[in-house]
């Protein structure tokens, strides 16, 4: 990895930090998720980033993948579990970070235990090593506390503007997950914790998209509309309410509907919000660490752990 990649991926690191410290003192019951998102993702493009995904505030049960809407009215709520799910990238480079917040000490183990399970799981990191084997570090922790990992999320490879770039690190000890951590790739190590089954499930919500990397504009019915988003976002994920010029031209539930088409047809990958079965509670922390060739690892996100 060369030391402009360094650079952008620190870079990103140092921002997705300072938004996550502003999510922490913003995120309080009956803020509406509408404001809390469009703050945290307009103060990451203050700080010289970009988000490298929608801003993710999922609720209680929910474990991932959910955004405000366009005009959205939802708050938090006064028990909550809230996990804020932080993505910023420069130039390409992500650093992928979140925490989760509680509006009740019911749920402080459950919270501590997940901020624990990352903490060790971190230290654990070094070129070479399993990802099966971080992730029973992270199981280790969250059993021996009475919750279950979510067996069916796991942490991940990130490459120049890829999110998800194809290996994962499980939050349990995958005996068929043969990955070992390698220099010169960054990953997003990311704990869920639940008191439900441990695994989601794919709701019929969905809030956040991206475009097929194998798109074709060719005879498209809503051409235009891919190619406005593909310029401003690549194949990055997005939201809707990043589009507002689209939603007037088309009307909000006109651009939501063919977002939806363009989804079925392939040329939109879908991210549904994903839940553990409903009165249950997931926590949720993740850092990014950067591996560098010479067996070093940086933590970009939080580097007090190390």
């Amino acid at each position: 990895m060369d030391e402009d990649a360094v650079k952008k991926y620190l870079a990103a690191g140092g921002i997705a930090e300072k938004a996550k410290d502003r999510a922490m003192r913003e995120a309080k019951p009956g803020v509406k998720i509408l404001s809390l998102v469009s703050i945290l993702e307009n103060y990451i493009v203050e700080l010289g980033g970009n988000p490298a995904f929608p801003v993710n505030v999922s609720v209680n049960n929910e474990a991932a993948h959910r955004t405000a809407y366009i005009n959205d009215e939802s708050t938090l709520p006064e028990d909550g579990v809230v996990k804020i799910d932080i993505g910023v990238h420069v130039d390409g480079f992500i650093a992928d970070t979140a925490i989760t917040v509680c509006f009740s000490e019911k749920y402080r183990e459950l919270v501590e235990t997940t901020r624990e399970a990352l903490e060790k799981a971190l230290r654990a990191v070094k070129p070479g090593i399993r990802a099966s084997e971080i992730g029973f570090v992270i199981e280790k922790v969250v059993r021996g506390r009475g919750f279950k990992v979510i067996r069916n999320l796991s942490g991940h490879s990130l490459a120049e503007y890829t999110i998800h770039a194809g290996e994962t690190i499980p939050n349990y000890r995958d005996s068929l997950n043969f990955n070992r951590i390698r220099p010169g790739v960054a990953y997003a190590v990311e704990p869920f914790a639940s008191t439900g089954r441990g695994v989601v499930y794919n709701e019929k919500r969905v809030n956040i998209y991206s475009i097929r990397p194998t798109f074709l504009f060719k005879e498209i019915s809503g051409e235009h509309v891919l190619m406005s988003i593909y310029k401003k976002r690549r194949t990055l994920p997005f939201s809707e309410r990043w589009f507002p010029e689209l939603a007037t031209l088309l009307g909000v539930d006109g651009f939501r509907e063919l977002l939806k088409e363009l989804s079925r047809a392939g040329y939109l990958i879908p991210y549904p919000v994903l839940s553990d079965i409903p009165g249950s509670f997931v926590a949720q922390f993740e850092d990014t660490v950067l591996v560098l060739d010479d067996g070093s690892v940086i933590v970009t996100t939080n580097r007090a752990i190390l």
